[in-house]
C-alpha cells in the first residue's frame, strides 16, 4: 500500500503565487477595459452629430450672408449720406438763414428725397442688428422727406401761418438728423462686429454728428 504524500512544497508555492497574481491581473484588465470604454464614450460625446454640424453650417452661411448685407447697406447709406449732406447745405440755409428757395429748388429737394426713400425701401431679411440699422436709416430718410414736404407746404401756405409752420419744420429736421445719427452708430458697430472696421456715415451740420456716448 502506497503512502499518501502531499504536493511538493515548490508546487504549493507556485500555486500560491499564481493565486496572488490573479487578482492583480483582473484589476489590470478591468482598468484597461474601463479606459477603452471611457475613451470611446468621450469620443462619441465630443463628436458633433449631424444636427450639430447642420446648425454650425447654417450659422456659417448666415454670417456670410449678413456680412454681404452689411457691405451693401453701408454702400447704399454712403451714397445717401452724400446726397443728404448736399441737400441740407441749401435746405438749412433757407430754413435757418432765410436764404431764398424758389419753388423749383424745393421741388428738386422733394425729388431727391423721394429717390432716397425708394433707394432704402428694400428690406431683405437679415440678422437683427443689421435689420435695426436698416430700419433706422429708412425711418430717418422718411423723416427728412417729410421735413422737406412740410417746408414746401409752409412756403406755399399763407404768410401769416409761415412762422409757426417753419418751427414745425425745424423740429422735424432735428428729429430726422437724430434718427440718422443713431442709425449711423448702429451701422458703425455692425461693421466692426463683422470685421469690416469702422464705417462713419454721419451727416454734417446740425444734429448729424455722432450721438453722445458713442466711441470708436
Amino acid at each position: 500500500m502506497s503512502r499518501k504524500t502531499g504536493k511538493p512544497s515548490y508546487v504549493r508555492q507556485a500555486q500560491a503565487e499564481q493565486t496572488r497574481r490573479m487578482p492583480l491581473t483582473v484589476v489590470i484588465v478591468l482598468v484597461v477595459v474601463a479606459a477603452l470604454v471611457g475613451g470611446l464614450s468621450g469620443f462619441l460625446i465630443a463628436r458633433p452629430d449631424s444636427t450639430t454640424r447642420a446648425v454650425e453650417e447654417l450659422k456659417a452661411q448666415e454670417a456670410v450672408r449678413d456680412k454681404q448685407q452689411i457691405q451693401e447697406l453701408t454702400a447704399a447709406v454712403g451714397d445717401s449720406q452724400k446726397a443728404i449732406n448736399t441737400l441740407l447745405t441749401a435746405f438749412d440755409g433757407a430754413l435757418e438763414k432765410g436764404q431764398p428757395a424758389d419753388a423749383a429748388m424745393v421741388q428738386g429737394w422733394q425729388t431727391t428725397m423721394r429717390q432716397l426713400v425708394a433707394k432704402l425701401a428694400e428690406s431683405p431679411s437679415g440678422a437683427t442688428a443689421t435689420n435695426v440699422a436698416r430700419g433706422g436709416f429708412r425711418g430717418a430718410v422718411n423723416d427728412f422727406a417729410l421735413t422737406v414736404d412740410l417746408f414746401a407746404a409752409a412756403q406755399a401756405g399763407p404768410e401769416a401761418q409761415r412762422p409757426g409752420l417753419i418751427e414745425i419744420v425745424k423740429r422735424s429736421r432735428t428729429g430726422a438728423a437724430t434718427a440718422w445719427s443713431v442709425a449711423a452708430a448702429q451701422l458703425d458697430q455692425i461693421n466692426v462686429d463683422a470685421g469690416l472696421g469702422h464705417q462713419h456715415v454721419y451727416l454734417t451740420g446740425q444734429g448729424g454728428g455722432e450721438p453722445e456716448g458713442h466711441t470708436d
